[in-house]
């Protein structure tokens, strides 16, 4: 189909998970104007925006409907060097940031585990990352955005200048409307480099006693969690945290501070047979990672491996296999989070479930987003393949996680019911009638808002 000028093509998409599949009308716009265009064309029953495709399940489809790529909405506009202060169009990658000013002597404010995710994505879904519990989401960065409603109104949006619709688009998963650009604070840095201490835990409460003490004094803190460790070595942990290095402090070999070394990428070419990451093959590896690691202070770690490890293994969602995988994260709170995680963890060991990553953080205080995930208190994320009962079992951590008073991450979900959506989010009335007045046409719409019941069917 044809809308002014732009094509579209019909093509199965997916998330990163590679659960679900499914047929979508795609449209790759290379001016903003096309934006409007495609839009107001009514050429199909709605559209959601979508960038590189990073989420894990269903918030960038769009069954048998449309879905805008702003992968060629990639430009650069402007840039400040006395402030950090970014200007861009949401199809930038963190990628293409990193690339063109890490050597400038900047990084980003925030960023999840992989640097290939959009601006615009990265608003949708709030991101955070290893530094939530000092420094929150990318909502705390980003100076203002411009969003194109569903009627065809630009609107400038800043916490001063419709707020409302500002808190509501972060976490909205790109249902109030296009992000057309964004202004983004960069953090100076003096180095590509962190400095990691690195400390082994016997159990997920020991290693949660620790960041909950001693978090306050790194920029960065996670946690490499095993999942099917049970008893006493209940979720054992290697926790792995971090600050920027000084340039002063590094090596003098090191002659370019903003410079990391070359590392080799690999590529996964073929999907692995399924049974390649089971109970066994996980178990041992997780054996092996956990045996092989000490406790070190101040070691000196580059920037790549330290935040975007995976990134390393292009198609690395291939070691699911066909059936590919969901990767599940929840948040809880602390009043309530040492029972939750235990009763969650105990479940999932029982399961033999093999969940290849787990990774455990504690979240600093939550913002005004009224669908922002993070909550003040502990997230675990987890990588599970999308086998024939993964669908119940996932439902039945949901309600763990209800009872415990936590909530699931829509950027990561596949799984979770309207009910139990509801429940989690107790700002989702307050999102749906903003929605209503900003799309009273339903122009927007995904797979992930019509199943949890965002928006209508």
């Amino acid at each position: 189909m044809i809308v002014s000028g732009i094509n579209s093509v019909t093509t199965p998409l997916a998330g990163w998970g590679r659960y679900p599949i499914e047929p979508c009308h795609l449209f790759r716009p290379e001016r903003r104007r096309e934006l409007a265009a495609i839009l107001a064309s009514g050429a199909q029953r709605d559209y959601i925006s979508r960038g590189l495709g990073r989420s894990y399940g269903d918030a960038a489809l769009n069954r048998e409907s449309g879905v805008i790529s702003h992968l060629r909405l990639n430009r650069f506009l402007a840039f400040d060097p006395e402030t950090g202060v970014l200007e861009c169009e949401a199809g930038v990658s963190f990628a293409e940031i990193l690339q063109y000013f890490l050597p400038r002597g900047f990084f980003l404010p925030v960023t999840p585990g992989t640097r290939f995710v959009t601006v615009g994505g990265a608003i949708a879904a709030d991101v955070h990352g290893k530094n939530h519990h000092r420094d929150g989401t990318v909502a705390n960065f980003i100076k203002d955005f411009k969003l194109l409603t569903p009627g065809g109104e630009i609107l400038v949006c800043s916490p001063a200048s419709h707020s409302e619709i500002f808190w509501a688009t972060f976490g909205g998963m790109g249902l109030t409307g296009v992000i057309v650009s964004a202004r983004l604070a960069l953090r100076r840095v003096e180095s590509a480099y962190v400095f990691v201490d690195y400390q082994k835990t016997r159990n997920f409460e020991e290693a949660i006693g620790i960041m909950g003490e001693s978090d306050r004094q790194y920029q960065y803190s996670v946690a490499w969690i095993d999942c099917l460790a049970t008893g006493a070595s209940l979720g054992r942990a290697i926790l792995m945290r971090g600050n920027h290095a000084p340039a002063a402090q590094l090596p003098k070999r090191l002659r370019d501070p903003l410079a990391a070394p070359s590392h080799r990428e690999w590529n996964l070419p073929i999907n692995l047979p399924g049974l390649a990451l089971n109970s066994l093959t996980v178990g041992a590896f997780n054996a092996l990672f956990y045996a092989a690691h000490r406790n070190t202070t101040q070691q000196l770690v580059d920037f790549e491996k330290f935040f975007f490890l995976l990134d390393a293994i292009h198609n690395w969602n291939r070691l699911y296999g066909k059936r590919g995988f969901v990767q599940y994260q929840f948040a809880l709170p602390p009043e309530s989070g040492r029972d939750g995680l235990a009763a969650i963890l105990e479940r999932l060991a029982r399961s033999r479930r093999s969940s290849f990553l787990g990774v455990l953080k504690c979240f600093g205080d939550a913002n005004p987003g009224l669908l922002s995930f993070p909550i003040r208190g502990y997230t675990l994320a987890l990588d599970l393949p999308a086998d024939r009962g993964l669908k119940p079992f996932l439902q039945e951590l949901d309600q763990l996680a209800l009872r415990y008073g936590g909530r699931v991450y829509l950027a990561k979900d596949a799984t979770l019911s309207a009910e139990t959506f509801a429940a989690m989010y107790p700002q989702l009335e307050r999102f749906r009638a903003l929605k209503r007045q900003l799309d009273p046409k339903g122009v927007l719409a995904s797979s992930l808002a019509r199943r949890v019941k965002l928006v209508e069917s």
